[in-house]
């Protein structure tokens, strides 16, 4: 049995948008998928039971970066892999290390096959390339792995995104020498070249004529604007191969997923609803909530009313309130369900959609909803100004 199958269950006529599943060695994933991002084998604050019984999580991601430098991941495999060192039975994604090193590793020494750098943690010296990012990430035993590449910063000159998307080409080729086509791990390939449209679908070219099980989008959301972002997706879409999950790194607010979702993609990550959660910043279809303003002081109502998530359930808005100021580590618990189950629940509303065939519909009423909304409360924050 092949390491990932991937079937799709419909398109939008009209467009890119498209309903699949994806059928890995620890169960199903339907796609379009958020997968919440649990860096140190935990998604911050929460169990498993949670993920699985209130969230509805059906993948998460672990990160090679941090789990190589603790607990090891010669630890990790002693003990049995990732899946049961976390208490995580449903499928895993793991990263390469790659961006972790060009965002968190210092002093950076960039050679033919990989990078030193010091650790953030205590400032040893470390080397990772794409040969250590496949053996470590084999050791964790994900069921999925993504190739070590380059994350091109912005901005980059065409000379820099050039060089550096032709490295991280290279290393994908290291990467599928050393993690040969099995049927225990799947291996992704990202497509890198910076804001450069002929440097990606060049990028694409190269990933698309190897043997990956997928194909990834890096090197975005690392500071441009959206309306570059997005047009990098849009001079993607209709080149991006069919019979392959397609997955963009790092991305992001719930209407960057609904774009990404029209563009094709069928697979996003992002801190965003973790972290925000834990700095009292939640989501809702009428935009983001900062729960910390005086205004929820004595708001007896549930954060979103048609939400039927724990937090949602039980408390109010001033109880959340209530616990942010007071700097309660239940603020950051319950925050964080609700948002993690706010992507998730936007994931299968998208679904449903695409199998009902009125995709168009719910994209332009949601987007018109969320970012409408978005301006209404910066318009009224700025009649509150002085």
């Amino acid at each position: 049995m092949p390491s990932l199958r991937f079937d799709i269950l419909g398109r939008d006529p009209a467009g890119f948008a498209r309903l699949g599943r994806m059928h890995l060695p620890h169960g199903t994933v339907d796609t379009p998928v958020f997968m919440p991002v649990g860096t140190q084998a935990t998604v911050k604050s929460l169990t498993p039971q949670d993920l699985t019984e209130d969230i509805g999580a059906q993948i998460i991601l672990g990160n090679t970066y941090h789990l190589m430098l603790r607990p090891g991941a010669d630890v990790i495999e002693k003990l049995g892999g990732l899946h049961r060192f976390m208490g995580w039975e449903r499928p895993i994604l793991t990263d390469s290390g790659g961006f972790q090193v060009w965002s968190l590793g210092k002093l950076r020494k960039i050679e033919p096959h990989g990078v030193w750098f010091q650790s953030h943690i205590d400032g040893s010296k470390v080397f990772l390339g794409p040969k250590e990012s496949m053996d470590i990430q084999r050791k964790l035993g994900s069921d999925i792995v993504m190739a070590f590449d380059e994350c091109t910063p912005y901005p980059a000159t065409p000379e820099e995104a050039l060089a550096s998307m032709q490295m991280s080409m290279r290393w994908a080729d290291e990467c599928r020498e050393h993690l040969p086509v099995n049927d225990r791990q799947a291996l992704f390939g990202i497509v890198q070249g910076g804001m450069y449209p002929e440097l990606r679908l060049q990028s694409l070219d190269t990933i698309a004529a190897m043997e990956f099980e997928g194909i990834a989008i890096g090197g975005l959301s690392v500071g441009e604007p959206k309306p570059e972002m997005m047009a990098m997706l849009d001079t993607l879409a209709p080149e991006l191969p069919v019979d392959k999950p397609r997955y963009v790194m790092g991305v992001g607010t719930p209407d960057d997923l609904i774009e990404g979702i029209d563009r094709g993609i069928d697979m996003f990550d992002c801190v965003m609803p973790t972290r925000n959660a834990r700095n009292g910043t939640l989501f809702t279809d009428h935009g983001i909530v900062h729960i910390k303003q005086a205004r929820f002081a004595e708001d007896a109502r549930p954060l979103m009313a048609d939400c039927d998530c724990y937090t949602c359930r039980h408390f109010s808005r001033a109880y959340l309130r209530h616990l942010y100021m007071a700097k309660e580590i239940l603020s950051s618990r319950l925050n964080t369900l609700h948002n993690l189950h706010y992507y998730t629940a936007l994931m299968r509303r998208a679904r449903e959609a695409l199998a009902r065939g009125n995709w168009p519909e719910f994209r332009d009423q949601f987007l018109q909803t969320y970012r409408g909304s978005k301006i209404e409360a910066r318009m009224h924050n700025e009649e509150l100004s002085p």
